[in-house]
Protein backbone atom coordinates (compact mmCIF):
# COMPACT_ATOMS: atom_id res chain seq x y z
CA UNK A 1 0.00 0.00 0.00
CA UNK A 2 3.21 2.33 0.39
CA UNK A 3 4.47 1.23 -2.47
CA UNK A 4 2.05 3.79 -4.93
CA UNK A 5 2.03 6.67 -3.00
CA UNK A 6 6.23 6.83 -2.79
CA UNK A 7 6.08 6.03 -6.36
CA UNK A 8 3.28 8.93 -6.90
CA UNK A 9 5.84 11.21 -4.89
CA UNK A 10 8.76 10.50 -6.25
CA UNK A 11 7.14 11.03 -9.58
CA UNK A 12 5.92 14.50 -8.50
CA UNK A 13 9.08 15.55 -6.80
CA UNK A 14 11.04 14.43 -10.37
CA UNK A 15 8.22 16.95 -12.45
CA UNK A 16 8.40 19.54 -9.87
CA UNK A 17 12.71 19.57 -10.13
CA UNK A 18 12.40 19.55 -13.67
CA UNK A 19 9.99 22.61 -13.79
CA UNK A 20 12.24 23.99 -11.07
CA UNK A 21 15.31 24.14 -13.58
CA UNK A 22 13.73 24.79 -16.70
CA UNK A 23 12.71 28.23 -15.06
CA UNK A 24 15.90 28.76 -13.33
CA UNK A 25 18.08 28.20 -16.74
CA UNK A 26 15.47 30.61 -18.88
CA UNK A 27 16.96 33.39 -20.36
CA UNK A 28 16.03 36.48 -18.23
CA UNK A 29 18.36 39.59 -16.98
CA UNK A 30 18.69 40.16 -13.40
CA UNK A 31 19.25 43.93 -12.24
CA UNK A 32 21.97 44.41 -9.11
CA UNK A 33 22.04 47.82 -8.26
CA UNK A 34 24.25 49.22 -6.19
CA UNK A 35 23.65 53.37 -4.82
CA UNK A 36 26.63 55.08 -2.85
CA UNK A 37 26.37 58.53 -1.71
CA UNK A 38 29.52 60.27 -0.05
CA UNK A 39 29.71 64.13 1.60
CA UNK A 40 31.81 66.51 0.53
CA UNK A 41 32.09 69.73 2.84
CA UNK A 42 32.87 73.19 0.91
CA UNK A 43 35.07 76.32 2.01
CA UNK A 44 32.01 78.35 1.53
CA UNK A 45 30.51 76.34 4.33
CA UNK A 46 27.91 74.42 2.45
CA UNK A 47 27.96 70.37 1.86
CA UNK A 48 27.31 68.96 -1.17
CA UNK A 49 25.92 64.99 -1.39
CA UNK A 50 27.50 63.16 -4.33
CA UNK A 51 25.86 59.94 -5.37
CA UNK A 52 26.60 57.17 -7.70
CA UNK A 53 23.88 54.55 -8.90
CA UNK A 54 25.77 51.45 -10.66
CA UNK A 55 23.41 49.30 -12.16
CA UNK A 56 24.79 45.68 -13.02
CA UNK A 57 22.93 42.91 -15.17
CA UNK A 58 24.00 39.63 -13.97
CA UNK A 59 21.45 37.64 -15.72
CA UNK A 60 22.20 36.00 -19.06
CA UNK A 61 19.56 38.50 -21.22
CA UNK A 62 19.66 41.91 -21.94
CA UNK A 63 17.34 44.26 -20.50
CA UNK A 64 15.30 47.41 -22.64
CA UNK A 65 13.70 50.24 -21.99
CA UNK A 66 16.16 50.51 -18.49
CA UNK A 67 14.94 53.63 -16.14
CA UNK A 68 16.65 54.98 -12.95
CA UNK A 69 14.45 57.02 -10.36
CA UNK A 70 15.58 57.94 -7.57
CA UNK A 71 13.11 60.28 -5.89
CA UNK A 72 14.14 60.00 -2.17
CA UNK A 73 15.82 63.55 -1.76
CA UNK A 74 13.20 66.15 -0.97
CA UNK A 75 13.45 69.14 -2.33
CA UNK A 76 13.12 71.19 0.76
CA UNK A 77 16.41 69.52 2.05
CA UNK A 78 18.27 69.15 -1.46
CA UNK A 79 18.33 70.86 -4.09
CA UNK A 80 20.31 69.26 -7.50
CA UNK A 81 23.47 70.94 -9.20
CA UNK A 82 24.17 68.95 -11.26
CA UNK A 83 22.65 65.78 -13.38
CA UNK A 84 19.26 64.71 -12.35
CA UNK A 85 17.59 62.21 -10.38
CA UNK A 86 16.74 59.83 -13.37
CA UNK A 87 17.66 58.79 -16.32
CA UNK A 88 17.18 56.04 -18.95
CA UNK A 89 19.12 54.15 -21.02
CA UNK A 90 17.95 51.87 -24.56
CA UNK A 91 19.41 48.58 -22.89
CA UNK A 92 21.03 47.24 -20.64
CA UNK A 93 23.39 43.98 -21.94
CA UNK A 94 24.10 40.57 -20.16
CA UNK A 95 26.86 41.42 -18.09
CA UNK A 96 27.08 44.91 -18.53
CA UNK A 97 27.37 47.87 -16.22
CA UNK A 98 25.50 50.93 -16.65
CA UNK A 99 26.35 54.13 -14.00
CA UNK A 100 24.84 57.38 -12.97
CA UNK A 101 25.84 60.11 -10.75
CA UNK A 102 24.41 63.35 -9.52
CA UNK A 103 25.04 66.07 -6.87
CA UNK A 104 23.17 67.53 -4.92
CA UNK A 105 23.85 70.50 -2.14
CA UNK A 106 21.86 70.63 1.52
CA UNK A 107 20.12 73.42 2.59
CA UNK A 108 19.18 72.15 5.65
CA UNK A 109 21.36 70.24 8.84
CA UNK A 110 20.49 66.83 9.90
CA UNK A 111 20.41 63.28 9.58
CA UNK A 112 19.40 61.45 6.54
CA UNK A 113 18.40 57.93 5.67
CA UNK A 114 18.24 57.72 1.72
CA UNK A 115 15.60 55.32 0.14
CA UNK A 116 16.67 52.80 -2.53
CA UNK A 117 16.39 53.91 -6.12
CA UNK A 118 13.66 52.25 -7.93
CA UNK A 119 15.05 50.31 -11.78
CA UNK A 120 12.73 49.85 -13.97
CA UNK A 121 13.28 47.58 -17.47
CA UNK A 122 11.66 45.54 -19.86
CA UNK A 123 11.98 41.42 -20.92
CA UNK A 124 10.87 40.72 -24.42
CA UNK A 125 9.08 37.50 -23.04
CA UNK A 126 6.77 39.84 -20.67
CA UNK A 127 4.28 42.72 -21.37
CA UNK A 128 4.98 44.73 -17.52
CA UNK A 129 7.79 46.17 -16.56
CA UNK A 130 10.12 44.51 -14.45
CA UNK A 131 10.91 46.44 -11.09
CA UNK A 132 14.41 46.37 -9.31
CA UNK A 133 15.78 48.06 -6.24
CA UNK A 134 19.31 49.59 -5.21
CA UNK A 135 21.10 49.06 -1.98
CA UNK A 136 19.90 52.01 0.34
CA UNK A 137 22.65 54.40 1.20
CA UNK A 138 24.06 54.45 4.95
CA UNK A 139 22.41 57.96 7.37
CA UNK A 140 24.52 61.26 6.29
CA UNK A 141 24.81 63.61 8.65
CA UNK A 142 24.38 66.54 6.47
CA UNK A 143 26.16 69.77 8.16
CA UNK A 144 27.01 68.03 10.85
CA UNK A 145 29.14 69.75 13.23
CA UNK A 146 32.95 68.32 13.03
CA UNK A 147 35.62 69.07 15.21
CA UNK A 148 38.44 71.18 13.09
CA UNK A 149 41.20 68.28 12.61
CA UNK A 150 44.27 68.39 14.44
CA UNK A 151 47.50 69.97 12.69
CA UNK A 152 49.39 66.49 12.20
CA UNK A 153 46.66 64.32 12.16
CA UNK A 154 47.26 64.13 8.09
CA UNK A 155 50.92 63.15 8.87
CA UNK A 156 49.95 60.70 11.38
CA UNK A 157 47.51 59.02 8.57
CA UNK A 158 50.21 59.12 6.08
CA UNK A 159 52.89 57.87 8.26
CA UNK A 160 50.87 54.71 9.49
CA UNK A 161 49.81 54.18 5.50
CA UNK A 162 53.03 54.74 4.17
CA UNK A 163 55.67 54.68 6.74
CA UNK A 164 57.31 50.75 5.91
CA UNK A 165 57.56 52.26 2.13
CA UNK A 166 59.00 55.41 2.83
CA UNK A 167 61.98 54.00 5.10
CA UNK A 168 62.58 50.94 2.53
CA UNK A 169 63.03 53.57 -0.44
CA UNK A 170 64.91 55.91 2.12
CA UNK A 171 67.60 52.78 2.77
CA UNK A 172 67.71 52.09 -0.87
CA UNK A 173 68.55 55.74 -2.04
CA UNK A 174 71.27 55.96 0.76
CA UNK A 175 72.91 52.23 -0.26
CA UNK A 176 73.11 54.07 -3.89
CA UNK A 177 74.41 57.12 -3.06
CA UNK A 178 77.38 55.42 -0.67
CA UNK A 179 78.08 53.34 -3.73
CA UNK A 180 77.90 55.83 -6.23
CA UNK A 181 79.90 58.46 -4.35
CA UNK A 182 83.76 58.17 -4.25
CA UNK A 183 85.51 58.25 -1.11
CA UNK A 184 87.24 61.05 0.02
CA UNK A 185 89.78 59.15 1.61
CA UNK A 186 91.36 57.55 -1.68
CA UNK A 187 91.98 60.96 -3.78
CA UNK A 188 94.89 62.87 -1.99
CA UNK A 189 95.78 60.60 1.31
CA UNK A 190 96.51 57.52 -1.12
CA UNK A 191 99.40 57.74 -3.17
CA UNK A 192 102.43 56.70 -1.05
CA UNK A 193 105.71 58.90 -1.86
CA UNK A 194 108.83 57.48 -2.37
Amino acid sequence: MADPIWKALIAFAIVASLLVCSHASSDVPFIVAHKKASLNRLKSGAERVSVTIDIYNQGTSTAYDVSLADDSWPSDVFSVITGSTSKSWEKLDAGGILSHTFELEAKTKGVFAGEPAVIKFRIPTKAALQEAFSTPILPLDVLADRPPEKKFEWAKRLLAKYGSLISVISIVVLFVYLVATPSKSSGKGSKKKR
